[in-house]
């Protein structure tokens, strides 16, 4: 077993091997990958819905059912990484362990089965790791993105403003502002109901994350979303992708980075709420696991919508992982050990 690490491991070194995990409200979710000459190759990933949160709204507790398929998954993930020869990484937690009253007991319990220690991050850490991923995504000729991260128990909102190159990785997008929701697919299902959900129960959703929203745009002083664009990062958004593009089976090189119009989103919005709940169960692109969170997660991302009405959406299958993985590389230089001999060294930072 990959046992007794703490949240960062040793130096790296030419041949390390980078692995992020991602344990959210709904899923936990490996990577683990190589640096490449400006970027990084997976060699090994893993997803499993957990449903870390469920009840938690409720009790304020994790429910030992929902501790122990999470602790099940991490195995899965510790395996995986010592079968890699992991050298490095970091394995975060977020909202679900964030806000429960035994968050640190299932820490614990998490340390003592599988040896990976969580690193608990703060919303502030998990906008910010969110965007580091997303970055590359951002449009060069907008003067930014607003990026929405709809998770299980939060949904954090980013404005990004331009994209910048530099000789250290992937491309930079700084934060300009953020904010953290207190709601997510699961949170927000729960209270509302996500199998049967009327057209007044979804207008009931939306109303309740806009009102969450309320003030930011003119807080942040964004007078002009037709200049930016939308970035939505989520199961929802690329869900909602995948039914626009008629998938019979989810293809991620067709959905991430894939263009949204308006009328494409709220197209596919009206088909998902004419569905039943057994419609939306056999649909390719949905599923068993998420047919009853998926109107949630669109009703956030309506609410979001209204807030910041941009003409387009960018649609990313990436976010904390990613933004993971790029910064533990970023901070050893893989990057920089890698650029071509006789190459200037720039330092644009966005």
């Amino acid at each position: 077993m990959f046992a007794n690490h703490a949240p960062y491991y040793a130096a790296a070194h030419a041949s390390a091997v980078y692995a992020a995990i991602d344990l959210g409200t709904n899923n936990c979710r490996l990577l683990v990958a190589r640096p490449t000459a400006r970027s990084f190759r997976v060699v090994d990933a893993f997803s499993r819905i957990v449903r870390l949160g469920e009840g938690l709204t409720a009790t304020g507790r994790l429910c030992d059912e929902a501790m122990s398929r999470a602790v099940a998954a991490l195995e899965v993930c510790a395996a995986k990484m010592d079968l890699r020869g992991v050298t490095r990484a970091r394995i975060v937690a977020t909202e679900a362990c964030r806000a429960a009253d035994n968050g640190a007991e299932f820490c614990a319990r998490v340390e003592e089965r599988t040896g990976l220690q969580l690193e608990v991050v703060d919303r502030r850490t998990e906008a910010g790791l969110a965007a580091t991923g997303c970055a590359p995504l951002v449009d060069p000729s907008c003067d930014g993105a607003v990026l929405f991260d709809i998770g299980g128990g939060s949904t954090e909102v980013v404005w990004l403003g331009r994209r910048s190159a530099g000789d250290d990785g992937p491309p930079r997008a700084r934060i300009r502002s953020w904010v953290s929701l207190p709601v997510g697919v699961v949170s927000l299902s729960e209270r509302h109901g996500g199998v049967r959900v009327s057209p007044d129960v979804f207008h009931a959703m939306v109303n309740e994350v806009c009102g969450m929203l309320d003030g930011v745009r003119q807080s942040w002083g964004v007078r002009a979303p037709g200049r930016l664009h939308l970035l939505g990062t989520s199961g929802t958004v690329t869900t909602v992708a995948g039914i626009h593009l008629g998938l019979d089976r989810y293809d991620r090189t067709r959905v991430d980075g894939a263009w949204l119009g308006a009328s494409h989103i709220e197209e596919v919005v009206e088909r998902l709420m004419c569905m039943s709940f057994e419609e939306r169960v056999a649909n390719p692109c949905i599923g068993a696991q998420r047919a009853d969170l998926v109107l949630a997660g669109c009703a956030i991302m309506e609410a979001v919508r209204r807030v910041f009405p941009a003409d387009r959406l960018r649609v990313a299958d990436r976010g904390l992982r990613e933004g993971m993985l790029v910064q533990l590389m970023r901070a050893d230089g893989a990057w920089r050990r890698n650029r071509p001999a006789g190459t200037p060294s720039g330092d644009a930072r966005a």
